[in-house]
């Protein structure tokens, strides 16, 4: 294509965290790269952005070296930075993660180990410290992670979206792709506009592996949606800040636990179900093309093999009111069934592999002209940033390779 007939330098599909992110950390690494960010819903930060619990996370959980932890780490900070900057909302309040029973005292002491391998200072406690932080919570012993906070995501999104600089349409669903490696990709929307790029990028989130089909790409994993159900407390003066039980390490999710957000509200949540559409925030929802293209997947029947009994407890949660709020009672004794208000809830992204394993980091994979980011589960809002500037030097240095109009590529 000559030059006038690209729309765009980088086309970034998907306007969560991660895709404004990756305009932002564009912008800022090559000033004068023409970006354009296409967004299927009216406004940013809809999904994964917008319904999570709004936590900070240290990076304590995750496995020492991974991108989870480095960039959870160095993302926390700079969140923390950027809110401070941009007037958005937000409060490091330190978080306690409680043991209450003894079988998880040795999980909880190698999450201590695991928290000093990744230069996250913390401070274990005993029965009778855990009143300092949280006088309602119970437990044997606990950590307590100073540098967790919470934030309002939305709130980073659009000023991620205002700062980057780039060409944000919104209402705009990508039904077809059409990649030339020699050239470029032109996308099509949903009102029948074509968008063309040098250089694709792939943020869409719950239907990244989909984009990376449409592409021409085959991603190696599918997106198994899981909705996570929460609670609003109705006494939030019951929880100080942020109260987390023992994570199960042979599962990626953290369990039940109590998030003071930004707001004074105190959430509770989330569990983890599989959900019937990948937008699917409640039982009710369901899309058969979608389900079935997640039964037809191999790795969906042998995760479910391999996690049933968890997935069990998961699902008694989401279908009792009671089994829910006997887990929180696990943490907070105090509290009573006309505590739990139902709030909103989110779904997952979590990829798959074809032996059912579940991706316990971020994946980023490349093809012709295209950078795609198929697995951005939390703690991806924390790390946004620094995911935001992996994925903008991968495009860059793709959109050098190819002569993008005198763009250099950045240093890592």
């Amino acid at each position: 294509m000559p030059v006038g007939a690209y729309d765009c330098d980088v086309l970034v599909v998907g306007g969560g965290i991660v895709g404004l992110s990756t305009a932002y950390a564009v912008g800022r690494a090559a000033p004068g790269t023409r970006v354009t960010v296409l967004e299927k819903e009216p406004g940013p930060a809809r999904h994964q952005t917008g319904r999570n619990s709004g936590v900070i996370h240290s990076g304590i959980y995750y496995r020492p070296g991974s991108l989870k932890a480095r960039y959870a780490v160095r993302g926390a900070a700079e969140m923390v930075k950027f809110c401070a900057e941009y007037g958005v909302e937000h409060a490091v309040t330190g978080k306690l993660i409680v043991a209450t029973e003894r079988a998880e005292l040795p999980r909880l002491h190698a999450l201590v180990q695991r928290g000093r391998e990744n230069g996250i200072p913390v401070r274990e406690l005993g029965a009778a410290q855990i009143a300092e932080y949280e006088p309602e919570v119970r437990g044997l012993a606990a950590i307590h992670v100073g540098s967790t906070g919470v934030c309002d995501y939305t709130g980073v999104a659009r000023q991620l979206a205002l700062a980057s600089g780039a060409d944000i349409r919104y209402g705009a669903r990508v039904v077809q792709v059409d990649r030339r490696p020699e050239r470029g990709v032109a996308v099509r929307t949903t009102a029948g506009d074509v968008v063309r790029g040098r250089v694709l990028v792939n943020c869409a989130g719950l239907y990244c592996d989909e984009l990376a089909r449409l592409t021409g790409d085959e991603p190696g994993v599918r997106i198994v949606p899981f909705r996570g159900e929460y609670y609003e407390l109705a006494r939030p003066e019951l929880v100080r800040g942020l109260v987390y039980p023992v994570p199960d390490p042979a599962f990626p999710f953290l369990g039940v636990h109590l998030t003071r957000g930004v707001d004074g509200g105190v959430h509770i949540g989330p569990n983890a179900v599989p959900a019937l559409a990948r937008e699917g925030y409640d039982w009710t929802v369901v899309r058969p093309r979608e389900l079935a293209g997640t039964l037809a997947w191999p790795g969906s029947w042998a995760m479910a093999r391999r996690h049933w009994r968890y997935g069990t407890g998961e699902l008694h949660r989401s279908l009792s009111k009671g089994a829910f709020l006997e887990a929180v009672r696990g943490l907070l004794p105090a509290a009573r069934a006309e505590d739990l208000v139902p709030a909103p809830a989110g779904v997952r992204a979590q990829a798959v592999l074809r032996d059912g394993s579940l991706v316990d980091d971020f994946l980023i994979k490349e093809g012709p002209r295209a950078v795609h980011v198929l697995n951005a589960p939390s703690p991806a809002a924390t790390a946004s940033l620094p995911i935001g500037r992996e994925v903008a030097r991968r495009a860059l240095e793709m959109l050098a390779a190819v002569g993008g109009a005198g763009i250099s590529a950045p240093r890592p």
